[in-house]
């Protein structure tokens, strides 16, 4: 497990609010993707594809809960063919 840090930085009051009100695994996600916009550039081959899993898991959840089900995925993927 990643030793971890608190650290402070200055938003706009309203990403503030929005912040104090999201539930843990909103919260969790924007830790995420702070982490990864700002850690350094040489991470290791399985950090980095763990990096992406996760984002790919939190990608499905988002998804998910604004309506995308296999059958509606299967029918854009299929819309080319």
């Amino acid at each position: 497990m990643t030793q971890l840090q608190e650290i402070t930085i200055k938003v706009p009051l309203t990403i503030a609010e929005a912040y104090n009100q999201a539930d843990e695994e909103k919260k969790q996600e924007i830790i995420n993707r702070i982490t990864f916009f700002l850690q350094p550039a040489t991470i290791d081959k399985q950090t980095a594809i763990a990096q992406l899993r996760q984002t790919m898991v939190e990608i499905g959840k988002e998804a998910q809960s604004r309506g995308l089900t296999p059958e509606i995925l299967e029918e854009i993927l299929n819309e080319d063919e």
